[in-house]
């Protein structure tokens, strides 16, 4: 049997797809998955065992110029690489009008999703000729299993299984002397303050572990450069692909992260994950998997400032560490 996915960003939500191939692995012997992708993401369907061909696509980039887009070839060359196979089934698993309208309208298969209760736009349903209904209120993980399980007719049991880390980390045993902080978000108000890093990064070394920090963008260096600096324990990581990262997170001991793509990472690695969540609720897209503690700031706006953003406040680096080592270090032993 072969299946294409429609999943195309963010990497959050591309990451919470995966646990639904293992089901239907698991499930139907044989199965077999191609994947469509914004380029941004299109490393990471590979890294599972059951996909065999990733292919690209570029909304964001083309919407920004689409007579570029057509006069390159491009836009053709994409049609001709979605159209080249006769799928079973054709799973949209974004729900957006973008996603019906710009792949399963041009692909070949019965084109499966969510009802217009169910998908994130209404419209979308419209391009579907088989429609689900899923229950928008669950962990996006849930509802991505229960898409496919009725589209796919098996029933789903237990925990999903992203099964990537195997990609990445060969000795399931190995021991780490390292954690990974992922200090960077692209919201203000969902940055942990710095001097509260410096503080955890502070109890970190003086345990004995060692801190490796990873980066995105200038801004995002320049701040892990703080946090390292006076400390010979911690390590800015030099500018890495999406993969070098992965690899990174795969091989630590545990990791603290703020609300960010890298944290679903981290938990799809099962790595220990203590997850900092300031205006957003983890309730429907916070850490998935085994070892993942999320903790929600409550403070009030008065007590911040322009820098440190106010939310954060009462969570303070004495609650993180205290969590971590309590349920993230001694589960990782």
């Amino acid at each position: 049997m072969k299946v294409l996915i429609v999943k195309t960003s963010s990497m959050g939500d591309v990451i919470h797809t995966l646990p639904a191939l293992t089901d239907a692995v698991n499930a139907i012997p044989g199965i077999r998955f191609d994947w469509v992708v914004e380029e941004g993401f299109a490393e990471i369907p590979g890294w599972h065992f059951a996909v065999d061909k990733v292919i690209p696509v570029a909304i964001r980039r083309w919407r920004k110029n689409l007579w570029k887009t057509f006069t390159s070839g491009e836009w053709k060359r994409y049609r001709a690489s979605l159209s080249e196979t006769d799928y079973d089934l054709v799973i949209d698993a974004q729900g957006l009008l973008k996603s019906a309208m710009l792949v399963t309208r041009y692909s070949r298969g019965i084109r499966c999703g969510y009802d217009k209760h169910s998908a994130r736009e209404s419209l979308a349903a419209r391009f579907y000729q088989r429609r689900f209904s899923v229950d928008k209120q669950q962990h996006a993980v849930e509802r991505t299993r229960q898409l496919f399980a009725q589209a796919l007719g098996y029933q789903i049991t237990g925990r999903g299984d992203f099964a990537i880390r195997s990609h990445f980390i060969p000795d399931q045993n190995a021991v780490s002397d390292y954690l990974v902080f992922l200090h960077s978000t692209t919201r203000f108000d969902k940055h942990w303050p710095e001097s509260y890093w410096q503080a955890l990064i502070d109890k970190a070394t003086a345990a004995g572990w060692k801190i490796r920090l990873p980066w995105g963008n200038p801004d995002e260096k320049a701040r892990a450069e703080r946090l390292a600096r006076d400390n010979r324990h911690v390590e800015v990581l030099p500018k890495l692909s999406l993969a070098q990262v992965t690899t990174v997170l795969a091989g630590a001991a545990a990791c603290v992260s703020v609300d960010t793509g890298l944290s679903h990472m981290a938990a799809a690695l099962d790595r220990p994950n203590v997850i900092l969540f300031g205006p957003t609720d983890p309730g429907l897209v916070g850490g998935y998997g085994k070892d993942q503690i999320c903790l929600e700031a409550k403070a009030q706006p008065e007590s911040g400032n322009a820098v440190e953003p106010a939310v954060f406040a009462n969570l303070t680096p004495d609650i993180v560490w205290q969590t971590l080592t309590a349920q993230c270090l001694q589960a990782g032993e």
